[in-house]
């Protein structure tokens, strides 16, 4: 079993997308006993409250429901947890290697470090600026090449 978490600053817009089309992927590729997700944030400013309707939204336009999914921060325990770590930009993979266990550093990766065009860029948060379809697009493209990632490194 590989599991991933992904990490964005609230846990309410990033990274429950991350989470919901992940999921939708593995089981479109009937992975599901052999890769588990989950989604946190840095902040728990946002703990306990769904994803924004923003993300909602654009969520829905694509068929994936992530209506009750329910924000919580991260843990000590998510980081002995994850495989991998994937942060949605360069402030919260920063906040994640100065909470993470030195043997855990290697698990922590920037999202769209996995596209060489597109490395060291930052998902930005569409909390500020309520472009989600741009975040869905970022993931959309960044996503299946972390599951053949996964397929290639943990399976």
């Amino acid at each position: 079993m590989t599991n991933v978490l992904f990490v964005c600053l609230g846990n309410i817009c990033r990274s429950p997308m991350a989470e919901a089309m992940f999921d939708q992927m593995v089981k479109n590729d009937n992975l599901e006993n052999q890769i588990h997700i989950d989604s946190a944030g840095i902040s728990n400013e946002e703990e306990g409250n769904s994803p924004h309707p923003g993300a909602q939204a654009e969520m829905k336009k694509h068929g994936i429901d992530i209506s009750r999914m329910i924000s919580r921060p991260i843990t000590n325990e998510d980081f002995t947890w994850a495989d991998l770590i994937i942060g949605m930009d360069s402030q919260n993979v920063y906040f994640l290697k100065q909470m993470a266990p030195k043997a855990d550093q290697a698990k922590i990766h920037l999202c769209l470090d996995i596209l060489p065009d597109e490395a060291g860029q930052d998902i930005p948060d569409p909390w500020y600026d309520h472009k989600f379809g741009r975040t869905y697009a970022q993931l959309s493209r960044s996503l299946p090449k972390w599951l053949a990632y996964v397929e290639t490194n943990f399976n």
